[in-house]
């Protein structure tokens, strides 16, 4: 992975962060969910006459990365309701990679060096070393743990058919507009069959916020899309989790929910990892 591609996956993962910390902050979080898709879509609706539309072959592959992205952005804020931002969202990221990588190894015959594949249980495992950052003493609620893997679950499967898709498509930012369009748009109406009143409620409230968490979440997807097309999965996947220590940072002086000491241990770990995944022998 260059340097140029790894700094390009670095800022789309500070976007991810920022656009879950939105989320996080909202009320009925499957309302919040459906507007800020939905601004995505409008803004994926403006570039779409700039941008080439994928080739056919492509089109499967484009279709089930669409319902997989809407799985995600279903299951995503059912674990939300179940469990702690800093149980769901570090286990959810940080199980990603490691079934990226395998799936890579699969479907795309991507193996990964030595140095490479320790980067990634690295940043995997720093990702998830967040999850004893917490000031009580109890666990993970019952519910939230297989929540937060079925999340995790949904991550991995999207980021591998996307990456297999763009590869497809001839036109990254073609997949990757079209994409967000269809996912933004099958969302909010699922959703808006599902939670009519509170998303009523939520755009009369929150649309400036939701506007700027969409164009930050299709910002950051359009991001990992093209790097995907050019770097190998599991690594970008990897690397993308660091969206992880972001949301610790939004949340310790943002949000003023402290910086624990397991913090400080997973900001080391993803830092090796980080550097594993850049390492050239």
């Amino acid at each position: 992975m260059s340097t140029e591609i790894a700094l390009i996956v670095l800022f789309a993962a500070a976007l991810n962060a920022g656009w879950n910390a939105l989320i996080k902050v909202s009320g009925d979080k499957i309302a919040a969910m459906a507007i800020v898709t939905l601004m995505g879509a409008l803004f994926s609706f403006a570039v779409l006459p700039f941008v080439e539309l994928p080739n056919q072959a492509s089109w499967p592959l484009l279709a089930l990365a669409i319902i997989l992205h809407t799985a995600y952005h279903f299951a995503l804020p059912v674990a939300y309701n179940n469990g702690d931002l800093g149980q769901v969202y570090p286990i959810s990221r940080g199980t990603a990679p490691l079934l990226v990588t395998l799936g890579a190894a699969i479907f795309a015959g991507e193996i990964l060096d030595a140095a490479s594949l320790f980067g990634v249980l690295f940043l995997s495992a720093g990702v998830m070393a967040l999850t004893l950052d917490r000031k009580s003493s109890k666990g993970p609620k019952s519910r939230a743990v297989p929540l937060a893997l079925l999340t995790g679950a949904c991550i991995a499967a999207y980021t591998l058919v996307d990456g297999l898709g763009v590869r497809q498509a001839g036109s990254v930012m073609g997949f990757a507009v079209c994409l967000t369009i269809g996912d933004g748009l099958l969302t909010f109406l699922i959703a808006l069959i599902w939670k009519a009143k509170e998303i009523r409620a939520a755009i009369r409230t929150q649309w400036g916020s939701s506007a700027l968490a969409g164009g930050m979440q299709v910002g950051s997807y359009w991001m990992i899309v093209w790097a995907m097309a050019f770097a190998p999965l599991g690594s970008v996947s990897a690397l993308r989790e660091t969206s992880v220590l972001f949301a610790a940072l939004i949340s310790t002086f943002l949000l003023k929910e402290g910086f624990g000491v397991w913090r400080f241990v997973s900001a080391g770990m993803i830092a090796c990892g980080i550097g594993l995944t850049r390492y050239k022998p």
